[in-house]
């Protein structure tokens, strides 16, 4: 693979733009990385990646920039470490099942994978979400083995795609879990560093994984991140739900236009 300047720039704008975003809206950022890897270096007749390519890069790159997410939520108090550790725990499991098991899965069917989980996180999320926002923060509760179940799936599925699941953990948690945007947000960052440790392991066990674009798109993701993070905070809540629904709605339809 040929590494040219125009390259490396694509590469780090790429993980800039996904990492600014991922901060903002509490997801890995792969939905958006993954979908412009695939095709923006294509459209600039730049070096093209295959989708388990993709797939590596974008789950050692989520690893990196869901850190920089939480470490600028830390002391917010927006972080629920109970749902952390049942959430945490289940889509560490299912995450390293689907990603050391999507070796043996065709380009097709990584795709498909992704189209049916964006899919789904897009309905989710423009269904009406009301008076979660007005929940006090200690006074947030869930039935943690409902929240273990879902996570699960969720890993195996995100484990596939080398995405760390958030885009549709999002929707779980505030749509069947009930929990406030902005705990969504911080939490689902934590829940999605932890998947992507699996993912991530699995990849880089089955060599899916090119270092040098994964490098680019990590320094690219500990400087946006952060930055994401911190102007998510000051945003109203019903703007950052639909940035995200408009994001995954999007992604779901290229997705599934190009896989017919």
């Amino acid at each position: 693979m040929e590494y040219s300047i125009l390259f490396i720039i694509t590469l780090f704008l790429i993980g800039f733009v996904g990492s600014f975003i991922s901060g903002m809206v509490g997801i890995g950022g792969s939905i958006i990385k993954y979908p412009m890897l695939l095709y923006i270096p294509a459209m600039l007749g730049l070096s093209t990646f295959t989708a388990h390519e993709v797939s590596g890069i974008s789950a050692i790159q989520v690893l990196f920039a869901t850190i920089g997410g939480v470490w600028a939520y830390r002391k917010s108090g927006y972080l629920n470490k109970t749902l952390i550790i049942y959430m945490g725990a289940a889509i560490l499991i299912g995450s390293f099942i689907g990603g050391f098991g999507s070796q043996s899965m065709s380009e097709d069917g990584i795709n498909l994978v992704y189209g049916i989980l964006a899919t789904i996180a897009a309905v989710m999320m423009f269904i009406p979400k009301k008076g979660i926002d007005d929940i006090p923060l200690d006074q947030v509760t869930f039935n943690r083995w409902i929240a273990s179940f879902f996570a699960f799936i969720v890993g195996i599925g995100s484990g596939i795609v080398g995405a760390a699941g958030a885009f549709i953990l999002v929707p779980i948690m505030l749509v069947i879990l009930k929990i406030p945007t902005r705990m969504t947000i911080a939490t689902s960052l934590a829940i999605t560093f932890i998947s992507s440790i699996g993912s991530t392991t699995g990849k880089l066990m089955t060599g899916q994984v090119l270092f040098v674009p994964a490098v680019i798109m990590i320094i690219a993701s500990l400087i946006a991140s952060p930055l994401g993070a911190k102007y998510g905070q000051k945003i109203n809540t019903k703007i950052l739900q639909g940035i995200l629904a408009v994001l995954i709605l999007g992604t779901a339809i290229k997705i599934w236009l190009d896989f017919f």
